[in-house]
């Protein structure tokens, strides 16, 4: 009997396990990973809540999501701005949102925590197998969104 599981098992273990362990970090730092992922955009430039929701809806759980499908993802998106601006970590003018300097610090501290985590996640992997790893992925992904977008069947 074949006990080998299916690459699908191992994806779903790997992003849920590498989920709870940012989750857990960030927390431990009074922060959300998705305030995370807004300032780690943020870090590359000053940005409008329409980017910043394109930018970290691929993170987002919209199976999970308390807001109507024809919402657009503004809502949580302004919640968690709203908190780094009071945190003194963004300023903003209304329309675009920018690193402040305590911003920019929390950034290349939680930075190197991270950098942290994904040596320790990727321990004993060689550069040509994470390499190989992420390729194979992207290219499953980019098949499998033709198929969605064509509706094809099988």
């Amino acid at each position: 009997m074949d006990t080998q599981q299916p690459i699908s098992y191992w994806v779903k273990l790997v992003d849920r396990t590498i989920d709870d362990l940012f989750a857990t970090t960030l927390e431990e730092h009074g922060i959300t990973r998705r305030q995370w992922q807004l300032l780690n955009v943020l870090s590359k430039g000053a940005a409008g809540v329409e980017l910043l929701d394109i930018e970290i809806a691929p993170f987002l759980d919209r199976a999970n999501s308390t807001l109507p499908p024809t919402q657009g993802l503004h809502t949580t998106s302004l919640e968690s701005l709203t908190e780094l601006v009071e945190s003194d970590w963004l300023t903003t003018d209304g329309a675009l949102y920018n690193l402040t300097a305590r911003g920019r610090t929390v950034v290349e501290r939680l930075t190197a925590v991270i950098a942290n985590e994904r040596e320790k996640a990727t321990a004993g992997v060689t550069s040509e197998q994470y390499e190989t790893t992420v390729s194979v992925l992207e290219t499953m992904a980019r098949n499998l969104s033709a198929r969605a977008a064509g509706g094809a069947s099988s």
